[in-house]
């Protein structure tokens, strides 16, 4: 372990999900698994306690709004296995979550598909203000064709076209957010009878391709006005995306080498968008197995991977590449042929995935990889021998943190914060405190608001505007 990796602090977010199993279909079945009691508040103010124990940034939480029937184009197999259904809506979880917690981060994770960016930034703005400035979006475009049916559509639009929508609906946002009301609108004057003055409130006049929102904002700025923006697309038009509006990025790579490339990549788009390399927070996503020793966490590992539901795998990648693998072999690869609507990089990662014999994996390799903790690496070990692991990881990929899904909850994260965070800690690679004030400010350390080079920034009122 190099003196200069030890001093660059590891990053972690939960990866979670208003479901049951999220990543690990089949390990809802495990006797120590919690996770079926996501319908009870108490399970994610409690799992909110324990992230803000160990001193984690804040906690993701996914989202889609259809099912994985791509697999054998039916809902048997997703249902009976628990893979992503029934599931929730995670926004309505962030107040209470707040409610018990100071510092942790919540990244919601919201389509731009289907709901009007004008009510939408109207939610995001009061979950800003109900959390004082600790809100994320995740920003996801759909893959799903499944929600595209059940939302009146025949299909997705095409992957790049939907990048396009999303393009115009960030717009609509940051009008709303940044440029409708200035900072001193809200002025609470009793004695004439003024709560805000109108010369300060502004219409957007937005119209465009996809919307037309011609008045103000119903809200008055919140904490970070515009919440940090998450995103997760790693395709080329994604990383477009990425480059222009996102602030911290969730990349899946099974490998160092596939994960240092992607983090390259997101750099160097940001870089040429404008902004600096290390405007974007990288997260790369990890399975953390751990216990007080070597022995108990193979143990525990071994365990695990007996309640994994091979179908129930094979139906979560097959939503996300948009490819019915039920039509493959079980000793067949995926190849080059692929053509994807949905998530295309991961195609792309599934395709370079390889065993240590350098060898495409079959698809019941795949299945038995994502069987346990979704598609990113399984770090298996003690508290010690997991964080020399993570700080590697770090020091040869350049990326900033890990988001962290699970076996079992809230097992797999107890366990991370009794025997992990301690580890990185006394090697001055994980902090001991957080950072005062918003999400925004405890991620760059640079205030609340987006940075000047950010996409955002464009539409805040200057004194042109205003005058």
């Amino acid at each position: 372990m190099s003196t200069t990796s030890a001093q660059r602090q590891i990053r972690f977010n939960a990866f979670d999900m208003n479901c049951v199993g999220h990543q690990s279909p089949g390990l809802w079945k495990h006797p120590k698994d919690q996770s079926a009691r996501y319908k009870d508040l108490s399970y994610w103010t409690d799992l909110a306690k324990t992230l803000e124990k160990g001193k984690f940034d804040g906690i993701f939480i996914a989202d889609v709004l259809g099912t994985y029937d791509v697999f054998g184009g039916s809902n048997e197999v997703p249902l009976r296995a628990g893979t992503q259904v029934p599931v929730n809506d995670p926004m309505m979880l962030v107040s209470a979550m707040a409610a018990v917690t100071e510092h942790l981060g919540f990244g919601v994770t919201a389509g731009t598909a289907y709901e009007h960016p004008y009510p939408f930034a109207r939610r995001l703005a009061t979950l800003d203000h109900l959390t004082k400035g600790r809100v994320g979006w995740n920003v996801v475009t759909g893959y799903l064709p499944s929600a595209a049916r059940n939302m009146g559509q025949e299909d997705q639009l095409e992957h790049d076209e939907r990048y396009n929508h999303a393009d115009e609906y960030m717009e609509v946002i940051y009008k709303l957010l940044e440029g409708s009301w200035e900072e001193d609108a809200v002025v609470r004057d009793v004695e004439r009878g003024i709560f805000t003055d109108p010369t300060k409130v502004h219409e957007i006049k937005h119209e465009g391709k996809y919307f037309k929102v011609p008045g103000i904002a119903i809200t008055e700025p919140s904490p970070q006005r515009t919440p940090v923006v998450f995103q997760a697309g790693a395709s080329p038009r994604g990383l477009k995306f990425a480059s222009e509006n996102a602030e911290a990025v969730f990349v899946t790579s099974p490998t160092k080498e596939i994960l240092k490339e992607t983090v390259t990549k997101i750099r160097d788009a940001a870089e040429a968008a404008g902004r600096g390399r290390y405007d974007v927070r990288i997260y790369a996503m990890q399975t953390i197995v751990t216990g007080p020793d070597s022995a108990s966490a193979e143990a525990k590992f071994e365990d695990y991977k007996s309640y994994a539901d091979i179908d129930g795998a094979l139906a979560l990648i097959s939503g996300w590449m948009g490819v019915d693998l039920s039509t493959y072999g079980p000793d067949d690869v995926i190849g080059d042929n692929v053509k994807s609507n949905a998530i295309q990089s991961s195609v792309a990662t599934f395709q370079k995935a390889s065993g240590d014999d350098g060898n495409p994996w079959t698809i019941r390799q795949l299945a038995e990889w994502v069987g346990v903790g979704g598609f990113g690496p399984i770090t298996v070990g003690s508290g010690a021998e997991v964080a020399e692991k993570l700080i590697d990881w770090v020091a040869e990929t350049d990326v900033d943190g890990f988001n962290l899904a699970y076996a079992i909850t809230p097992g797999t994260f107890e366990d991370v914060v009794e025997f992990v965070v301690p580890e990185l800690q006394a090697r001055g690679a994980y902090q001991s405190e957080y950072v005062e004030g918003t999400l925004r400010n405890k991620l760059f350390g640079k205030g609340d608001r987006v940075q000047e080079s950010h996409k955002a920034a464009n539409y805040r009122l200057s004194a042109a505007k205003v005058g």
